[in-house]
């Protein structure tokens, strides 16, 4: 039973609410529909004891009330039109007490009907806000006013006294009952609709925050930070850093002879392995391309020691990849490749975005790692003048691929002296 009036209540309220309305004006709409219908159906107590009383004009009052009220309610419902069904509602249990106190003959003869007219100003306060109650407030005690103008002189029909008491009783205890429903729903209502907002605005930030980590693995934080900030072209020139590249040697032919879920799995496992250096050394990742790595030392962030970052590191990767390979029992070796010089740095793209670098040195970087050998470190010249006091560097002579006859370092470890 409590179920199938909560329904039918909840089916009421909704009556009206169109589909765009937001939470806070379908509470206001509920809110007078359930209201409405409730005072309409209470005006038939009103109806029925004064016609028992045979007072035919009185009983004819509320009875019109609860006809024109109907009536504006079915008129909502077909039109939708919010602001001149809260103004008739309003105005009908604000007029229509102080006409039914005037035919009963004033505040004693009637019980002081006239306390149920309190209810259109502090439904304006809920319907249309503060300032527009203001007027109908106004109107309450104007009308109170020349009630209290023409108490005298209003014709006085017999009502017995027991009855007269009866309706002050009930008079006050009703309108105090109604009122405090009103708001007990209304705030009831709100408050729900705050958690629920509250819900969704956490959801929201949830929501941001997966994507503010999503972005964070595509791009530096202070990159992401323009792009959010609304650069539309982020493109820098930086003057010292070192490029790292990393390529798993003989990767293609092991993988032909797994399963897609092991390649996917071994690789997942060794560039795990490498974004934990990266972190650890403050290299930014820049992106990987099959089983090839590439990171940066000396951005977006500048710092003097990069080249060693990068030789810090580059030795770090050889020695991880030799633990995976003891744990993936397969033969892996790591040919890794380090140019330090001038770079340009831009993010590229509208729906999915790169952060890339372009410039000699990137391409010095991956030749160094092309050429070398598996298991070796090869590093330019430009990256051994950076190192040379700090790491054990043996000299070679290597033909580059578009560069020709160069002299390239294998980066072996640390230097004793240090």
């Amino acid at each position: 039973m409590k179920a199938t009036i909560r329904r039918w209540t909840d089916r009421l309220a909704a009556a009206g609410a169109l589909p765009g309305d937001p939470p806070e004006e379908r509470l206001r709409k509920a809110t007078l529909m359930l209201s409405s219908i409730g005072v309409t159906i209470l005006a038939t107590v009103w109806v029925a004891t004064y016609a028992a009383l045979g007072l035919w004009v009185s009983a004819a009052v509320p009875l019109a009330y609860q006809v024109l009220s109907l009536l504006d309610i079915a008129v909502f419902l077909r039109t939708r039109r919010w602001t001149l069904f809260r103004f008739l509602q309003l105005l009908l249990i604000l007029l229509l007490p102080f006409i039914l106190q005037w035919t009963l003959g004033g505040f004693v003869n009637s019980g002081a009907v006239m306390l149920w007219a309190i209810v259109a100003p502090l439904g304006a306060l809920f319907f249309c806000g503060p300032r527009l109650a203001v007027p109908w407030l106004g109107a309450y005690i104007a009308l109170i006013g020349l009630s209290g103008a023409i108490d005298g002189v209003l014709p006085r029909h017999h009502v017995p006294t027991a009855a007269v008491v009866a309706f002050f009783a009930l008079n006050m205890s009703v309108v105090s009952a109604f009122a405090y429903s009103l708001i007990h729903y209304f705030l009831g209502e709100r408050e729900k609709a705050m958690a629920a907002l509250a819900e969704e605005h956490s959801k929201l930030v949830e929501e941001q925050a997966r994507s503010e980590r999503l972005l964070l693995n595509i791009l530096p934080e202070p990159i992401a930070d323009r792009l959010k900030a609304g650069e539309t072209v982020i493109a820098d020139r930086h003057e010292e850093v070192s490029v790292l590249f990393a390529d798993i040697a003989g990767f293609t032919p092991l993988a032909e002879g797994m399963e897609p879920e092991e390649v996917v799995r071994l690789l997942n496992t060794i560039f795990s392995a490498f974004d934990e250096l990266a972190e650890a050394h403050g290299l930014e990742k820049i992106k990987t391309i099959g089983d090839g790595y590439m990171a940066v030392a000396g951005l977006p962030t500048p710092r003097s020691d990069h080249a060693e970052a990068a030789a810090e590191m580059a030795l770090g990767l050889r020695e991880r990849i030799a633990e995976v390979e003891a744990a993936a029992r397969c033969r892996l070796a790591v040919r890794l490749g380090i140019d330090s010089g001038p770079v340009v740095a831009g993010v590229i793209g509208k729906r999915k975005f790169s952060y890339d670098l372009w410039g000699d040195t990137v391409n010095t970087a991956s030749r160094m790692e092309s050429h070398a050998s598996p298991g070796s470190i090869q590093v330019s010249e430009r990256s051994y003048e950076r190192l040379r006091h700090r790491y054990l560097l043996e000299p070679q002579t290597v033909v580059v691929k578009g560069k020709g006859e160069m002299t390239t370092y294998l980066l072996s470890g640390r230097s004793p002296r240090t």
